[in-house]
């Protein structure tokens, strides 16, 4: 689907990694460049053409992420580095200053390190106490299962919408009107799920969501922080600097702009939020419901030959998402994926950054494929037709 509009198709190789980080279409090329070459100025500095030319197109990103998540006011939106940074800034932003001694946070072991690692840190700092919820039998999350590890102390609830390993799709709208009905805040790691399936912020009524540009076809170094609006205004900056202040003359007299431009301290990724602002618009065309279908079409299809295939252990056969994580038995995982690569197959190997799900899923590491739009059924052959023959693998290996 569209493969002819991604450079790097044009290259022998099958890219498998869309987890880790997306291809670029040529739009979203030709717009950095277009950028750096037509009106390479600063965002909200200059009193001249190229640069009030670089705030429309900077805004008008703020604008389309808006649309895209269907927040209720572009001040919901602010711009960072990625998911990690985004949920960073949640973290120590907005919880440093809300978590008090015995406070509950809940989490999952199959999170990402972004959102686990500074709860960990949080936990540490304030007393908070960190737990996490069981799983059922495919390592899904359910709400009977949350519920029974919620307290009158709990005070916030984080979890990947789509998990990076598992690849689990949470029922996020349900465990937000459970949570709030308990006076419990809500953040959402979207890095999974924003570039593969419609998120609806406003209906979810999720409190915070964190997601990156880079992994929906956008450019690297670019993420986006989503917050309630009310909840915005308790954020607390954790970047102090050029353009986010109205004036400073004293440790006592700061004044800070308004939001979200008080969390957008310094020179940002100009290019890259303006390149962002194109991939949406790239991915509203080909549709999102279009591509999560497609994908699970395809995921379909992977399953289908890999349960065939006796040598290969799959992980996560009944998640919901395109991502599938197997071992090949009795060969460590980082050895299939440069054996892999020797005929072009990108594919990931390791513990995927998710370090905890090795208590789950029973081994930690493992190779991950992880599906996008722009790959085929005849890729997935490829795969299979390598993965089959588990002599050959060893063979290459030495």
């Amino acid at each position: 689907m569209h493969r002819e509009d991604f450079p790097m198709l044009k290259q022998d190789i099958i890219y498998l990694d869309n987890g880790a980080t997306s291809l670029k279409p040529k739009s979203v090329i030709a717009k950095t460049v277009d950028y750096y070459e037509n009106y390479s100025a600063n965002a909200h500095r200059g009193d001249y053409d190229i640069s009030y030319k670089v705030d429309l197109e900077y805004e008008n990103t703020r604008d389309l992420v808006k649309e895209f998540i269907n927040a209720k006011r572009k001040e919901e939106i602010v711009f960072t580095s990625g998911t990690t940074d985004s949920l960073n800034l949640i973290v120590n932003g907005f919880f440093k200053n809300y978590l008090e001694q015995g406070d509950e946070i809940i989490l999952t072991k199959t999170e990402h390190a972004s959102n686990i690692m500074p709860w960990f840190r949080i936990a540490g700092l304030t007393g908070a106490v960190i737990k996490y919820i069981p799983l059922d039998d495919n390592h899904f999350v359910t709400l009977d299962n949350l519920k029974k590890v919620v307290t009158p102390n709990t005070k916030v609830i984080s979890l990947a919408e789509i998990t990076n390993v598992v690849g689990d799709k949470r029922p996020i709208k349900e465990i937000t009107k459970f949570a709030h009905e308990n006076d419990i805040f809500v953040v959402v790691d979207g890095a999974q799920s924003v570039p593969h399936i419609k998120v609806d912020v406003s209906d979810t009524d999720i409190d915070f969501l964190a997601f990156s540009a880079h992994k929906m076809l956008g450019p690297t170094g670019v993420g986006v922080m989503y917050a309630k609006y009310e909840l915005m205004q308790n954020i607390e900056p954790v970047n102090l600097g050029g353009g986010m202040n109205e004036s400073f003359e004293s440790p006592s007299k700061m004044v800070l702009k308004e939001v979200p431009t008080r969390f957008e301290a310094g020179t940002p990724n100009i290019a890259g939020v303006i390149a962002f602002g194109e991939c949406i618009k790239y991915l509203n065309k080909v549709g999102m419901d279009k591509i999560e279908e497609y994908e699970k079409e395809l995921r379909n299809y992977l399953i289908e030959k890999l349960i065939n295939i006796p040598h290969i252990d799959i992980l996560n056969i009944e998640a919901d998402s395109g991502i599938v994580a197997f071992n090949v038995d009795g060969i460590f995982s980082e050895d299939v994926a440069y054996y892999l690569n020797k005929y072009g197959i990108c594919v990931r190997a390791g513990n995927h950054c998710a370090k905890l799900t090795k208590d789950i899923l029973g081994v930690a590491n493992s190779i991950r494929v992880s599906l996008y739009f722009y790959n085929t059924e005849s890729e997935i052959d490829s795969l299979v037709e390598l993965l089959k023959d588990k002599d050959k693998i060893i063979k290459e290996m030495l």
